[in-house]
């Protein structure tokens, strides 16, 4: 059967190429049926499902928003049942937008843990149910890894860093796996997320052999799971809500701490993000939501890449940037951004870089 993902453009954008001083390159996964990458991995595990289980699968998936509509547009391509559990609090039109591709909605506890939780008891209960992974399962990574194997066949060389956000570790997974097999595992990857919702930076920082141990803030629980695997849980307090996973897949984190190009952790403020999505809209002519537009902040400020990469970037280099995409976004909502910083006292903002905190300054609107 043949895959239902779209091969996405890779593009090279003039005006962060003049930014950044090299060819930068932007792998447009906003293009998606489902809007966002998540539809290349979670097809592929439904595909598998359905080859193995036949047309009465039901499908089942825990979701904020982008991983149950990938997983209802995938069930509505192959005529397939699809239940997804949401939590209160979520935007209208993540409901709507769900029922739009023929999805069963049910709206479960206050937050993605119950709604998960309802999920499995549905799947549990059910004989013909099965559990979609939204980040967690190798079927998940390799479908994902295919954007790097379509990056590969564009690029006549290695680019000097690949650059992601980062929540659940779900598209990291899948980054990680597509180097792994186009031969790139010398590629250093940048792994960008929130300042309050950093599950996998702490992870990272707590798993990763260091000479001084890690400590991390009191709102991290620690929940070691091996000699060498210690996992950060803790409850997102973010409004860059589609990297709210409270917890990593402890396997992309071992996957990550393996990587022979290393991946570099960095945590953000909220407002870098609006910023970034809005100078994508401004420069590019793209509307992403904030999950994506973090990847780009090391983009907006002179200087920080070569800092994260240890080294300065010259024309002959090339870096590439995942669009990852993404539905929770409007011109609206871009316009409460602007809003919002403009109303901000002076404000400083800092980035944590591998446990070390960078200064950059006044918040610049």
């Amino acid at each position: 059967m043949p895959h239902l993902w779209t091969r996405t453009p890779l593009i090279r954008s003039r005006h962060l190429s003049r930014l950044l001083g090299c060819s930068v390159y932007l792998k447009l996964e906003n293009l998606q049926p489902s809007q966002s990458f998540k539809y290349r991995g979670l097809s592929l595990f439904i595909q598998e499902a359905f080859e193995k289980h036949g047309e009465s699968v039901h499908l089942i998936i825990a979701s904020s928003g982008n991983a149950g509509l990938a997983a209802a547009c995938a069930s509505q391509e192959l005529g397939l049942r699809c239940t997804v559990y949401i939590h209160e609090g979520l935007h209208p039109d993540v409901r709507m937008g769900l029922e739009d591709v023929g999805a069963n909605v049910v709206v479960h506890g206050n937050n993605y843990p119950d709604a998960f939780s309802g999920a499995t008891a549905q799947v549990d209960r059910e004989p013909g149910a099965v559990m979609v992974p939204a980040y967690d399962h190798p079927t998940v990574w390799a479908g994902h890894g295919s954007m790097i194997e379509e990056t590969a066949t564009e690029l006549q060389t290695p680019p000097k860093a690949i650059l992601c956000s980062v929540g659940g570790g779900g598209l990291l997974g899948g980054v990680l796996v597509g180097c792994s097999k186009v031969g790139w595992d010398n590629v250093p990857i940048v792994a960008l997320e929130t300042h309050g919702s950093s599950c996998f930076y702490h992870s990272m920082m707590l798993s990763r052999p260091s000479k001084s141990p890690y400590t991390p803030p009191d709102f991290v629980k620690q929940v070691k799971v091996n000699d060498r695997i210690t996992l950060a849980k803790l409850t997102p307090k973010s409004r860059v809500i589609s990297l709210g996973a409270s917890s990593p897949a402890k396997e992309v984190v071992e996957m990550s701490l393996d990587h022979p190009g290393t991946v570099t952790c960095v945590t953000v403020p909220d407002e870098l993000s609006m910023l970034a999505a809005m100078r994508l809209a401004s420069d590019h002519k793209i509307l992403v939501e904030t999950a994506c537009s973090t990847t780009l902040i090391p983009a907006y400020h002179e200087g920080l890449l070569d800092r994260l990469l240890g080294a300065p970037l010259t024309k002959d280099d090339s870096v590439v940037f995942i669009v990852c995409g993404g539905t929770k976004v409007s011109v609206e909502e871009l316009e409460e951004y602007k809003s919002y910083l403009k109303g901000l006292p002076s404000t400083k903002v800092h980035l944590n870089v591998e446990g070390e905190r960078l200064d950059l300054g006044d918040l610049a609107v």
